[in-house]
């Protein structure tokens, strides 16, 4: 776009992503003075501070509302730019319209992540319009900006990566790229996530007395995130192995990853590899793998609350063993944080502006 500002809107403010997409916006240096415009699917406007207390201030942000959606409301605001904080199902059937609107988007849904109909399937998305859907799925491009910057820049449609593939792939990235990895070894991934990993809706499994003084393994070989880390780091199935926990926290993931080496690696090596290939990327932070005994790996205290995602990494005494832990803030860098940076990215701005 290349403007000094633009004009947003959220729809789908309610959720835990949402609330901190809003919160980011309306601190954002380039929107001061032009707020976004908030819509939801209730039939009466709300006021936005009646559903998120704490993002009221003496700036006037008691008087901004949550409006009931409709194309015409966008684009009698002067819409440019829509995020979608919403569920799969409805992101698949709002984007199309959006895109013939002339809007751009940054989607924090699934709907439109994966390209292979194989990892697709797992949404059971039902398009009314596949010729449509196949179209629209072409021009999206997956909005992790330490990978795909550039085509970030000039997309229409930005699909936020899920939180656990964004902790796994940035971990992994460097290492497989460089053709380090024996991938005939096979990869494992241990992550755990705080509870809003789950969204505000509770269930059965995420409520305080199922949480609380509790670890629990899920979505064993069956992660929707899975298919991003397929296609993204260009594994098969059979190559990586991948456990996600719930955690008794809030929010933050930790992962553990395990690799072998093909050859024997120095610790200033692999630290040499994660530095050279995040040099411009501000929002990944790497925490030194050397030394002659413990090192001091990224917590999820460290990253909670912020946009980071720091990576660290342990060697083996055999050179060919590495242990990479990656955290991050499931709800920023996993969420609203890393939306905001595509935003950034597409409007030519710094893309850690509002975020550092």
């Amino acid at each position: 776009m290349g403007k000094d500002s633009i004009q947003t809107a959220v729809a789908g403010a309610s959720g835990y992503a949402g609330l901190e997409l809003a919160r980011l916006l309306l601190h954002h240096p380039r929107l001061q003075g032009r707020a976004p415009v908030f819509v939801g699917r209730d039939a009466e406007p709300v006021r936005l501070t009646e559903m998120h207390p704490q993002l009221a201030d003496n700036n006037g942000s008691s008087g901004l509302l949550v409006e009931p959606f409709s194309w015409e409301l966008l684009q009698e605001r002067g819409v440019e730019l829509l995020f979608l904080a919403t569920p799969h199902e409805q992101s698949r059937s709002w984007v199309p319209e959006a895109l013939a609107h002339g809007l751009r988007v940054v989607d924090l849904s699934g709907a439109w992540r994966l390209r292979a109909h194989e990892n697709r399937a797992i949404y059971g998305f039902h398009d009314a319009d596949a010729a449509l859907a196949s179209q629209v799925q072409a021009k999206s491009v997956y909005g992790l900006p330490e990978l795909h910057r550039e085509c970030i820049r000039k997309a229409q449609l930005v699909a936020n990566p899920g939180c656990y593939a964004t902790s796994v792939i940035l971990a992994l990235k460097p290492l497989v790229a460089a053709g380090w990895v024996d991938l005939d070894r096979g990869i494992v991934c241990d992550s755990k996530s705080g509870v809003s990993g789950a969204g505000k809706a509770p269930t059965a499994s995420t409520h305080f007395m199922y949480a609380a003084d509790n670890l629990s393994a899920y979505a064993v070989f069956g992660h929707r995130h899975m298919g991003e880390m397929l296609e993204q780091l260009g594994l098969e199935e059979t190559q990586i192995t991948f456990t996600p926990h719930l955690l008794p926290i809030p929010r933050g993931i930790l992962s553990t990853t395990y690799v072998t080496f093909r050859q024997k690696k120095e610790a200033a090596e692999v630290d040499a590899c994660l530095r050279e290939f995040y040099a411009a990327s501000p929002m990944v932070r790497i925490f030194s793998g050397r030394g002659k005994t413990s090192t001091h790996l990224p917590q999820i205290q460290y990253s909670v609350r912020t946009n980071y995602c720091d990576i660290g990494f342990q060697m083996a005494k055999d050179g060919r063993r590495c242990i990479v832990v990656s955290c991050l803030d499931n709800l920023l860098k996993g969420a609203a944080g890393q939306a905001v940076e595509n935003m950034n990215l597409m409007c030519g701005w710094d893309e850690a502006e509002g975020l550092a």
